[in-house]
Protein backbone atom coordinates (compact mmCIF):
# COMPACT_ATOMS: atom_id res chain seq x y z
CA UNK A 1 0.00 0.00 0.00
CA UNK A 2 2.81 2.28 1.06
CA UNK A 3 4.53 1.75 -2.09
CA UNK A 4 1.49 2.47 -4.31
CA UNK A 5 1.01 5.52 -2.61
CA UNK A 6 4.46 6.52 -3.40
CA UNK A 7 4.20 5.86 -7.24
CA UNK A 8 0.54 7.66 -7.27
CA UNK A 9 2.67 10.77 -5.55
CA UNK A 10 5.31 10.74 -8.16
CA UNK A 11 3.62 10.06 -11.43
CA UNK A 12 3.46 13.40 -12.29
CA UNK A 13 6.91 14.18 -12.14
CA UNK A 14 8.04 10.60 -13.90
CA UNK A 15 5.56 11.27 -16.76
CA UNK A 16 7.08 15.02 -16.75
CA UNK A 17 10.78 13.63 -16.88
CA UNK A 18 10.07 10.99 -19.52
CA UNK A 19 8.77 13.36 -21.98
CA UNK A 20 10.87 14.97 -24.69
CA UNK A 21 13.64 16.92 -23.71
CA UNK A 22 13.71 20.23 -25.58
CA UNK A 23 17.01 21.22 -27.33
CA UNK A 24 18.36 24.47 -27.72
CA UNK A 25 20.90 25.48 -29.83
CA UNK A 26 23.23 27.63 -27.95
CA UNK A 27 23.33 31.33 -28.85
CA UNK A 28 26.79 32.89 -29.13
CA UNK A 29 27.99 35.76 -26.82
CA UNK A 30 28.09 39.16 -28.55
CA UNK A 31 27.09 41.09 -25.36
CA UNK A 32 30.04 42.92 -25.77
CA UNK A 33 29.88 43.52 -29.59
CA UNK A 34 28.46 46.81 -30.21
CA UNK A 35 28.35 46.40 -33.80
CA UNK A 36 26.55 42.81 -33.34
CA UNK A 37 24.28 45.29 -30.70
CA UNK A 38 23.13 47.82 -33.16
CA UNK A 39 22.47 45.52 -36.01
CA UNK A 40 19.88 44.09 -33.56
CA UNK A 41 18.41 46.68 -32.39
CA UNK A 42 18.25 47.46 -36.17
CA UNK A 43 16.35 44.27 -36.78
CA UNK A 44 14.42 44.42 -33.26
CA UNK A 45 12.57 47.99 -34.67
CA UNK A 46 12.17 47.08 -38.33
CA UNK A 47 10.51 43.57 -37.71
CA UNK A 48 9.76 43.18 -33.85
CA UNK A 49 8.58 46.92 -33.22
CA UNK A 50 5.71 46.61 -35.44
CA UNK A 51 3.67 44.43 -33.01
CA UNK A 52 5.60 43.94 -29.94
CA UNK A 53 6.50 46.82 -27.76
CA UNK A 54 9.88 47.52 -25.29
CA UNK A 55 7.61 49.77 -23.77
CA UNK A 56 10.27 49.83 -20.55
CA UNK A 57 13.52 50.33 -23.02
CA UNK A 58 13.84 54.11 -24.43
CA UNK A 59 15.55 54.75 -27.46
CA UNK A 60 18.81 57.11 -26.04
CA UNK A 61 19.52 53.81 -24.02
CA UNK A 62 20.82 52.79 -27.41
CA UNK A 63 23.75 55.58 -26.53
CA UNK A 64 25.43 53.01 -24.72
CA UNK A 65 25.76 50.86 -27.58
CA UNK A 66 27.72 53.56 -29.48
CA UNK A 67 24.88 55.32 -31.62
CA UNK A 68 24.68 59.00 -31.48
CA UNK A 69 20.94 61.06 -30.77
CA UNK A 70 21.52 62.04 -34.37
CA UNK A 71 21.87 58.06 -35.74
CA UNK A 72 18.98 57.66 -33.73
CA UNK A 73 16.63 60.06 -35.15
CA UNK A 74 17.72 59.42 -38.94
CA UNK A 75 17.53 55.69 -39.06
CA UNK A 76 15.96 54.08 -35.98
CA UNK A 77 13.08 56.74 -34.75
CA UNK A 78 9.92 55.54 -35.99
CA UNK A 79 7.19 55.01 -33.42
CA UNK A 80 8.00 58.30 -31.55
CA UNK A 81 9.09 61.68 -32.35
CA UNK A 82 12.01 62.16 -29.55
CA UNK A 83 14.68 59.71 -28.37
CA UNK A 84 14.00 60.07 -24.82
CA UNK A 85 10.70 58.14 -25.24
CA UNK A 86 9.70 54.68 -24.65
CA UNK A 87 9.98 52.08 -27.45
CA UNK A 88 5.89 51.80 -27.86
CA UNK A 89 4.08 50.70 -30.78
CA UNK A 90 0.69 52.35 -32.24
CA UNK A 91 -0.91 49.19 -31.54
CA UNK A 92 -3.97 49.05 -29.44
CA UNK A 93 -4.19 45.80 -26.99
CA UNK A 94 -8.13 45.92 -28.04
CA UNK A 95 -7.08 45.66 -31.38
CA UNK A 96 -4.25 43.24 -31.29
CA UNK A 97 -6.33 40.47 -29.55
CA UNK A 98 -9.41 40.83 -32.15
CA UNK A 99 -6.67 40.28 -34.46
CA UNK A 100 -4.28 38.13 -33.09
CA UNK A 101 -6.31 36.24 -30.21
CA UNK A 102 -4.02 37.35 -27.40
CA UNK A 103 -1.76 40.84 -27.80
CA UNK A 104 1.71 40.35 -28.33
CA UNK A 105 4.02 39.99 -25.17
CA UNK A 106 6.17 43.36 -24.26
CA UNK A 107 9.76 42.27 -25.05
CA UNK A 108 11.78 44.60 -23.00
CA UNK A 109 12.43 41.61 -20.75
CA UNK A 110 11.67 38.34 -22.78
CA UNK A 111 15.60 37.35 -22.47
CA UNK A 112 15.60 37.09 -18.68
CA UNK A 113 11.43 35.70 -18.91
CA UNK A 114 12.55 32.60 -20.86
CA UNK A 115 16.00 32.13 -18.96
CA UNK A 116 13.59 31.65 -15.81
CA UNK A 117 12.12 29.02 -17.75
CA UNK A 118 14.60 27.59 -20.12
CA UNK A 119 17.85 27.79 -17.69
CA UNK A 120 18.68 30.32 -20.97
CA UNK A 121 16.98 33.09 -22.41
CA UNK A 122 19.47 33.96 -25.02
CA UNK A 123 19.57 29.91 -26.50
CA UNK A 124 15.32 29.53 -26.49
CA UNK A 125 14.88 32.95 -28.29
CA UNK A 126 18.07 31.73 -30.80
CA UNK A 127 16.09 28.60 -31.47
CA UNK A 128 12.81 29.97 -31.72
CA UNK A 129 13.67 32.48 -33.94
CA UNK A 130 15.43 29.79 -36.45
CA UNK A 131 12.88 27.24 -35.74
CA UNK A 132 10.09 28.47 -37.64
CA UNK A 133 8.03 25.99 -40.87
CA UNK A 134 5.20 25.94 -42.93
CA UNK A 135 1.99 24.59 -41.21
CA UNK A 136 -1.00 25.05 -43.49
CA UNK A 137 -3.30 23.88 -40.31
CA UNK A 138 -1.83 26.35 -38.23
CA UNK A 139 -4.15 30.10 -39.02
CA UNK A 140 -1.12 32.09 -39.78
CA UNK A 141 0.46 29.17 -42.15
CA UNK A 142 3.74 28.75 -39.69
CA UNK A 143 4.76 26.59 -36.16
CA UNK A 144 7.34 26.27 -34.37
CA UNK A 145 9.86 23.57 -32.75
CA UNK A 146 10.22 24.98 -29.64
CA UNK A 147 6.77 26.72 -29.19
CA UNK A 148 4.35 24.50 -30.60
CA UNK A 149 0.95 26.02 -32.26
CA UNK A 150 2.51 29.29 -31.44
CA UNK A 151 0.65 32.03 -32.67
CA UNK A 152 3.01 34.44 -34.03
CA UNK A 153 4.02 33.88 -37.38
CA UNK A 154 7.32 33.47 -38.77
CA UNK A 155 8.45 37.86 -39.18
CA UNK A 156 11.60 36.87 -40.48
CA UNK A 157 10.80 34.94 -43.34
CA UNK A 158 12.16 36.94 -46.49
CA UNK A 159 15.64 36.56 -45.02
CA UNK A 160 15.46 33.39 -43.55
CA UNK A 161 13.00 31.56 -46.40
CA UNK A 162 10.76 28.93 -45.42
CA UNK A 163 11.41 25.56 -43.69
CA UNK A 164 9.19 22.56 -43.72
CA UNK A 165 9.34 20.05 -41.42
CA UNK A 166 10.78 16.31 -43.82
CA UNK A 167 8.98 13.30 -42.93
CA UNK A 168 12.33 12.73 -40.25
CA UNK A 169 11.33 15.51 -38.36
CA UNK A 170 13.82 17.24 -38.97
CA UNK A 171 13.74 20.93 -40.91
CA UNK A 172 14.35 21.48 -44.42
CA UNK A 173 14.81 24.82 -46.43
CA UNK A 174 12.16 24.39 -49.02
CA UNK A 175 12.72 28.55 -50.27
CA UNK A 176 15.79 30.12 -50.23
CA UNK A 177 15.10 33.77 -48.28
CA UNK A 178 17.64 36.82 -48.72
CA UNK A 179 20.17 35.42 -46.73
CA UNK A 180 22.00 32.32 -46.59
CA UNK A 181 21.93 29.88 -43.55
CA UNK A 182 25.02 31.28 -41.86
CA UNK A 183 24.10 34.64 -42.66
CA UNK A 184 20.32 34.59 -41.46
CA UNK A 185 21.88 32.84 -38.14
CA UNK A 186 24.46 35.40 -37.35
CA UNK A 187 21.81 38.22 -37.73
CA UNK A 188 19.50 36.19 -35.42
CA UNK A 189 22.30 36.15 -33.10
CA UNK A 190 22.24 40.09 -33.13
CA UNK A 191 18.88 40.35 -32.63
CA UNK A 192 19.03 38.06 -29.42
CA UNK A 193 21.76 39.77 -28.40
CA UNK A 194 19.81 42.78 -28.47
CA UNK A 195 16.93 41.08 -26.71
CA UNK A 196 19.24 40.41 -23.64
CA UNK A 197 21.13 43.99 -23.91
CA UNK A 198 17.26 45.71 -23.30
CA UNK A 199 16.76 43.14 -20.16
CA UNK A 200 19.20 44.63 -18.68
CA UNK A 201 21.12 47.77 -20.28
CA UNK A 202 23.84 47.67 -17.57
CA UNK A 203 24.75 44.04 -17.41
CA UNK A 204 28.18 44.45 -18.73
CA UNK A 205 28.82 47.79 -16.15
CA UNK A 206 27.09 45.59 -13.21
CA UNK A 207 30.09 42.47 -13.87
CA UNK A 208 32.97 44.59 -14.41
CA UNK A 209 32.11 46.71 -11.06
CA UNK A 210 31.70 42.93 -9.38
CA UNK A 211 35.29 42.00 -10.61
CA UNK A 212 36.49 45.67 -9.25
CA UNK A 213 34.65 44.84 -5.35
CA UNK A 214 36.03 41.60 -5.12
CA UNK A 215 39.51 42.79 -5.97
CA UNK A 216 38.63 45.51 -3.47
CA UNK A 217 36.96 43.20 -0.75
CA UNK A 218 40.87 41.03 -1.18
CA UNK A 219 43.10 44.10 -0.54
CA UNK A 220 40.69 45.23 2.74
CA UNK A 221 40.74 41.45 3.49
CA UNK A 222 44.54 41.26 3.30
CA UNK A 223 45.52 44.55 5.70
CA UNK A 224 42.40 43.20 7.97
CA UNK A 225 44.65 40.39 8.64
CA UNK A 226 47.78 42.16 8.86
CA UNK A 227 45.86 44.02 11.51
CA UNK A 228 44.81 41.01 13.17
CA UNK A 229 47.84 39.55 13.69
CA UNK A 230 49.53 42.98 14.72
CA UNK A 231 46.88 43.44 17.33
CA UNK A 232 47.20 39.50 18.53
CA UNK A 233 50.68 38.95 18.45
CA UNK A 234 51.37 39.32 22.13
CA UNK A 235 48.64 37.03 22.51
CA UNK A 236 49.39 34.08 20.55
Amino acid sequence: MKKLLLTLLFAPLLAFASGPELHLDKAPDKSRDYAALQNGAKLFINYCLNCHGASYMRYNRLNDIGLSDQQIKDNLLFTAEKVGEPMKIAMQRDDAKIWFGAAPPDLTVIARARASEFGSGADWLYTYLRTFYRDDARPSGWNNVVFENVGMPHILWELQGEQVMGPDHKLQLAKPGLMKPEEYDNAVADLVAYLQYMGEPKAEFRKQLGVIVLIGLALIFVFAYALKREYWKDIH
